[in-house]
């Protein structure tokens, strides 16, 4: 199943989605007789999904999903966790060892946006990259579990945007200014369900920007797979349902590569994962 949030009426809501047409959240409750709640972390993770999951044959995916703008899937984490240096290729490019335990950072919520939503950039920053990642979205609280329980743990999949300021990320010589900057984190398109994704560790990534690719690789390539990542995040904090732990980069960035330039003003980006879709947005430097 894909879930998304999006702008309906100049309203925010949720549905499902299904060869690009959209069930929203009335016509579900119209269709199944289930009362659904108005936010969709309530839905997703407060027994709702459940409740309508043996329903969903009944849903008729009225509207086309053009008429609606896509949100970021989950607007309130209570967590963002992203890794460093967990593909071997990135590693190599840049002269690095992967490590053996998760180096981790933290993006703030306000940095989530949706697909087609711009990227605001301060126009101090000249050093601007992208990263796609693979990101899980967790559906049960875990506190130092194994990897057997870690696989039970991922409620779905969604592409995310590491979008990172290298000048600042670097002479702050620590990561988490420099890719903290509000819409830094671009993600979506929709949440697609586990059940949907046969084998998460080998799904192809791919990055074009104005078309050209950039990455184009595969997560069979991460270093700390992810049951590993789940469960050793776990001895570590208590990991809550509608985190987010964004599971690191492939190689082809624009950091330590020559023959690139950092991104500019109107540049687009477009980011695809294997079975979960894509997301395009355009780069917007601006005076603050």
């Amino acid at each position: 199943m894909k879930i998304a949030r999006f702008v309906q009426s100049n309203n925010e809501t949720f549905g499902l989605v299904k060869d690009g047409r959209v069930s929203t959240r009335d016509e579900i409750i119209n269709e199944t007789g289930v009362p659904l709640p108005l936010s969709i972390k309530d839905f997703l993770f407060d027994g709702w999904y459940d409740e309508v999951k043996d329903t969903l044959s009944k849903l008729q995916y009225k509207e086309d999903l053009s008429k609606f703008k896509l949100l970021a899937p989950i607007s309130n984490p209570s967590k963002i966790i992203c890794l460093a240096f967990n593909y071997y290729d990135h590693a190599e490019e840049q002269k690095l060892q992967p490590p053996r335990n998760p180096v981790i950072f933290f993006k703030p919520r306000t940095t989530l946006c949706g697909s087609d939503s711009e990227i605001i950039c301060p126009n101090f920053v000249t050093q601007l990259d992208y990263e796609v990642e693979l990101a899980l979205i967790l559906g049960k609280i875990c506190k130092n579990i194994d990897e057997d329980e870690a696989k039970n743990a991922i409620f779905g999949y969604m592409v995310f945007n590491d979008v990172s300021a290298r000048d600042i990320q670097f002479s702050d010589k620590q990561f988490t200014r420099g890719k903290s900057f509000d819409t830094f984190a671009p993600c979506g398109p929709w949440i697609t369900t586990v059940d949907e994704v046969a084998d998460a560790q080998n799904l192809q990534l791919v990055t074009k920007i104005n078309g050209d690719v950039r990455q184009n690789s595969s997560t069979s390539k991460m270093f700390l797979k992810i049951p590993e990542i789940i469960s050793k995040l776990s001895k570590v904090m208590t990991l809550e349902k509608g985190d987010i732990i964004s599971t690191g980069t492939p190689a082809g960035v624009i950091l330590k590569n020559p023959n690139l330039e950092y991104l500019k003003d109107g540049d687009e980006i477009e980011m695809e994962i294997e079975k979960l879709g894509s997301i395009k947005n355009t780069v917007r430097f601006v005076t603050k």
